[in-house]
């Protein structure tokens, strides 16, 4: 009996051992295949993937992969922090030690980003929110760093080690602010690669792929939070002839909230920036003239006075306001600023001509012939327009003057004034940038972690684009 049981237990053993071993088998090859897979995708050169684009504005943020034609995310450029996990960390007493590590890791832990901070910061009183950018600089380091953060893990999810970096950065940024990107970029985010662009650059790229093959221009960039007006000769900025006037898509903002509130519309106080910011973007326009203007809203009011309904926050309860005169003075705010403040009242058709006619004698003619508009603030309605018909009454005056001076003995020869626009302007700074990573002197353009591992920082200081200047 036992000698049955033995051999009976020894022909299942049997059984068993082959399929058995035909198993461990095809698991030591997949495994194998596995391996062999994931160290040849591990050992990709990341040039071969798309870079990422991420061009960081002071209102809105715009992010996706180099070779796309529109960015994969465009975002409002604010955090919100958990204030209340910050303060446990600052109160908890020095002997509680684990206690203030737990809390200031969750500090770091719990944020959000964009439309998600905006929609927290309403709904819940503990989140705080924080701008990074102001008037184009980086404000809050901490606050950048944690964006970049979301923006790759979250939004792009992408692992920032498998692919090249584009960033963007205002024409006059300081060195030590690239480098602190630099550093970020390198450091905590283990990038292969980082190239920091001048926006500026980057506009006329985009409308050198829309139209035709043309690096000298002049790059109108109207932001939220600031204006420039950038000559670029041959792809190389004209660093002593930037200009940049102190009023930009904010203000237009907060001129409308103003106007509003004076003439006593019915709007939440917590409300009222998030209204006159919508109403800027859905009812504005630029005006050919202000006085007709305001005869035909006073003629035929239901005609031209727009109505916007909004719920309260608080309540909930729904409530009704006019848009009326305020939907083409907010934007004449660049044409007329005394409108709006004593402080400056240099018209933006002004600012252009003198940035023009302080650039180098043998490019002015060009620069006229290519006004580049960039940024979200110059897509109001007929804007290119008047701005091309004010700036060809600078320049006409200018010719006139000069043919009196000289009593008609030497004709001067008309200069042609172009305003481009297109489609694209609102995000025409990433789209050049993606244009760009896309080519392949691209990846050999850009810092390297080696270069950064045996340089330091210092590497980021100098911009190509600004090597014409000195």
């Amino acid at each position: 009996m036992w000698n049955r049981k033995s051999e009976m237990e020894k022909i299942i053993d049997d059984d068993d051992l082959q399929p058995s071993t035909a198993n461990l088998g095809f698991f030591l090859s997949t495994t194998a295949i596995a391996t062999a897979v994931s160290s040849s995708l591990s050992a990709m050169d990341p040039t071969s993937r798309p870079a990422v684009v991420i061009d960081n504005g002071t209102g809105y943020t715009k992010m996706g992969f180099a070779g796309n034609v529109e960015p994969c995310f465009i975002l409002p450029t604010v955090v919100a922090v958990n204030e209340s996990f910050l303060n446990q960390s600052r109160a908890s007493s020095k002997a509680n030690w684990l206690a203030q590590h737990s809390a200031g890791v969750m500090a770091d832990l719990d944020y959000f980003i964009g439309d998600e901070a905006l929609t927290k910061s309403r709904t819940s009183s503990i989140y705080s929110l924080s701008y990074p950018i102001r008037h184009g600089q980086v404000d809050n380091w901490d606050a950048m760093e944690r964006y970049w953060q979301q923006c790759m893990f979250n939004y792009l999810r992408c692992d920032p080690e498998d692919h090249y970096f584009l960033l963007t950065e205002s024409p006059l940024t300081a060195p030590e602010s690239r480098e602190y990107t630099g550093e970020i970029m390198f450091e905590t985010f283990n990038v292969p690669g980082l190239y920091i662009a001048v926006n500026s650059v980057l506009a006329l790229a985009a409308g050198y792929t829309t139209s035709k093959c043309e690096m000298t221009g002049v790059v109108v960039d109207v932001g939220d939070g600031a204006t420039h007006v950038v000559p670029v000769a041959d792809g190389y900025v004209i660093g002593s002839s930037i200009k940049s006037i102190p009023i930009a898509g904010k203000d237009v903002t907060l001129f409308i909230q103003q106007l509003m509130r004076e003439r006593g519309e019915n709007i939440p106080p917590e409300d009222s920036f998030e209204v006159a910011r919508k109403v800027k973007e859905m009812y504005c326009y630029t005006s050919s003239d202000i006085v007709k203007e305001f005869n035909k809203y006073d003629k035929e009011p239901a005609k031209y006075i727009k109505h916007w309904r909004g719920i309260k926050p608080k309540t909930g309860a729904p409530y009704t306001c006019d848009v009326g005169y305020e939907r083409f003075l907010g934007p004449e705010v660049f044409f007329n600023p005394e409108i709006y403040s004593s402080n400056f009242a240099t018209p933006l058709p002004t600012v252009i001509d003198k940035c023009i006619q302080s650039a180098p004698i043998d490019t002015r003619r060009a620069l006229y012939k290519n006004i580049v508009l960039s940024g979200g603030s110059t897509m109001f309605k007929d804007f290119h327009r008047r701005l091309q018909r004010d700036l060809k009454k600078i320049v006409d005056a200018r010719v006139l003057a000069s043919d009196a001076r000289l009593g008609g003995e030497i004709k001067a020869q008309p200069v042609e004034v172009n305003v481009v626009s297109h489609p694209i302007q609102r995000f025409a700074v990433w789209f050049g940038g993606s244009v760009l990573a896309s080519t392949p002197e691209f990846f050999a353009a850009c810092h390297t972690k080696a270069e950064y591992e045996e340089y330091g920082a210092s590497i980021c200081r100098t911009n190509p684009v600004f090597k014409g200047m000195y």
